[in-house]
């Protein structure tokens, strides 16, 4: 997807339910048309503290992207919160 689209952002572990086949803990995902998939290109960290109230681990949040599925991933050109 080239135009940005906003979707849904969290923890893929904590938030998605999403199979622990990643190794380190835990790892950005979207949700996209009820679809997670796990993030590549930008990490859960890059984005604040994932543990804080409003942390991914902690919390659903809206981000805008743009970038293309690639199997069990989204690959990401741009990602931006949406201010609450």
């Amino acid at each position: 997807m080239s135009t940005p689209r906003e979707v849904e952002a969290s923890c893929g572990q904590c938030r998605f339910g999403l199979g622990g086949e990643r190794k380190g803990g835990c790892d950005l995902a979207v949700r996209i048309d009820g679809q997670a998939y796990y993030v590549r290109g930008t990490g859960i960290d890059d984005h604040g503290d994932s543990h804080a109230a409003d942390g991914f681990c902690n919390a659903i949040r809206s981000a805008r992207v743009t970038g293309r599925t690639a199997g069990a991933e989204f690959v990401v050109d741009t990602f931006e919160l949406v201010a609450k």
